[in-house]
């Protein structure tokens, strides 16, 4: 007996250091070219320009009104909170893996008292028969000479971390979808505040044909093109009005509580610019992104369930042991001579399964498989936003380029057009067309300014924020 149990302790300590049958785990390669399309890459940022990772959020989003609607989203957004609960769940999980690693060591007391019948007693009387006995040990531990549980462990772990890294991309997620509310409700607010200075101008201009029509001066064309153009600025004033609405209720979902009037933005030139994000980088850096790291922690937990569906092959080796003390009178259970020990070994192999362990097998090879499908579907995804978001900063910026100078030409046109019908050198449909083109041109010209910098949020996030985005290493 003494020699088994030495055999056993041995067998304990080797599976204390011994390994696993999960296959080797080598990281796929990256499916993706090494750097960005040159269209993408060119006029990407200025000379020196830091690279998005190295900034933080706080750091990248400057403007003073912003940082506490973000902050507060991060404090009260529902979404996000569910996410750190699932951290907290999978880290749990994980505990409860890495228990199964060590002995359980518990302690019993067990009681009982019987009556004997006359029939069975040697004497032909009734007897009572008591015993008590109360035990400390070890109760069916699994020695893991073969690594199942080691590779269930690793299993945990890693997708305690995934869940971790998947935490990290919706807080990720969630602060660039805040600055976009906030800079919607910014461009519809001035947006509003034209369409309000507008419907003003023509109400005036309006009026002003009014009067020289009665003074027989203007005619009622002009009045009736002039009352055109005061029912479409209404329209507009109305169609902002509800998209402001709009904005600040989406807002106020995406950070969880209601807004203060004075948190939230004036017109969209009041808000001030994010940093600018350089694209001069390896197309390596997205293997950084949560998103991305968290796909990596799936693929590694699937490696190693194909140690643990190994392993399942080999017999499980159990160990069962107990030290303690047994009378047959609770007075007499910690007297001299009571003591009482047990050692029960346990090995349960498996002989015929009907393929089950065959088939258990294939199917962690072919989770595997599909793990690494999804790392590398989610790589490929994330270098064509990151080419999407460079690309189209260079467009961006040469629209708005365009869109500033179409709205000094109008202005200069509606200038001359609205000097020369007072002047009686022209009708008031130069005018109204002017004024027009120009009142369009100022949207398109708000339109520009937002996609500006709304890309400059895309491309922060989708080359994977700041160094509080990153995995503790």
């Amino acid at each position: 007996m003494n020699r088994l149990a030495l055999h056993l302790l041995a067998a304990a300590a080797f599976a204390v250091t011994g390994c696993t049958m999960a296959p080797k785990y080598a990281r796929p390669g990256v499916p993706v070219p090494e750097s960005w399309p040159e269209s993408a890459a060119e006029e990407s940022g200025s000379a020196g320009a830091p690279a998005a990772q190295e900034f933080t959020w706080r750091e990248f989003f400057t403007d003073p009104k912003l940082r506490p609607v973000i902050e507060s989203a991060l404090a009260n957004n529902r979404d996000l909170r569910i996410a750190a609960l699932n951290v907290e769940k999978a880290q749990a999980l994980y505990r409860i893996r890495r228990s199964e690693f060590y002995p359980g060591v518990g302690v019993q007391a067990d009681g009982s008292k019987s009556r004997l019948p006359e029939r069975m007693s040697e004497d032909g009387e009734a007897a009572f028969v008591e015993e008590y006995s109360v035990n400390i040990g070890v109760a069916a531990w699994e020695l893991d000479l073969f690594g199942r549980i080691r590779s269930l462990k690793k299993s945990a772990l890693n997708r305690f971390l995934a869940t971790d890294r998947a935490r990290a991309a919706a807080q990720l997620s969630l602060v660039a979808a805040v600055a976009r509310s906030y800079l919607n409700l910014a461009a519809d607010r001035e947006g509003l505040g034209l369409a309000r200075a507008t419907l003003e101008a023509q109400r005036i201009s309006y009026e002003m044909i009014l009067a020289s029509r009665d003074a027989g001066i203007a005619s009622d064309l002009d009045l009736s093109q002039a009352q055109s153009q005061v029912d479409a600025a209404r329209a507009d004033l109305a169609r902002y009005t509800g998209l402001v609405t709009a904005d600040e209720n989406a807002l106020a979902l995406l950070v969880g509580v209601p807004l203060p009037p004075e948190a939230l933005p004036g017109g969209l030139g009041e808000v001030e610019e994010m940093k600018e994000v350089s694209g001069g980088l390896s197309s390596e850096v997205l293997l950084t992104r949560p998103d991305i790291m968290a796909a990596e922690y799936e693929l590694i937990a699937a490696n190693a369930d194909i140690g643990a569906a190994r392993a399942a092959f080999f017999p499980v080796i159990s160990l069962t042991a107990g030290l303690g003390t047994m009378s047959s009178d609770l007075s007499g259970l910690f007297e001299s001579g009571s003591h009482t020990w047990s050692f029960v070994p346990r090995i349960v192999a498996p002989i015929f399964a009907g393929g089950g362990l065959r088939s258990n097998l294939r199917v962690s090879e072919v989770d595997r498989e599909i793990a690494v499908a999804r790392y590398e579907r989610k790589i490929q995804e994330a270098f064509r936003e990151v080419s999407d978001a460079l690309a189209l900063r260079k467009v961006l910026a040469d629209e708005l380029d365009a869109r500033r100078s179409l709205v000094a030409a109008l202005e200069e046109s509606y200038r001359l057009s609205e000097a020369r019908y007072r002047a009686g050198l022209d009708g008031y449909l130069g005018v109204l067309v002017t004024e027009r083109s120009l009142y369009r041109a100022k949207q398109g010209l708000l339109e520009a300014r937002l996609a500006h910098q709304a890309n400059r949020v895309t491309l922060y996030k989708v080359l994977g924020g700041g160094p509080e985005d990153r995995l503790r290493q």
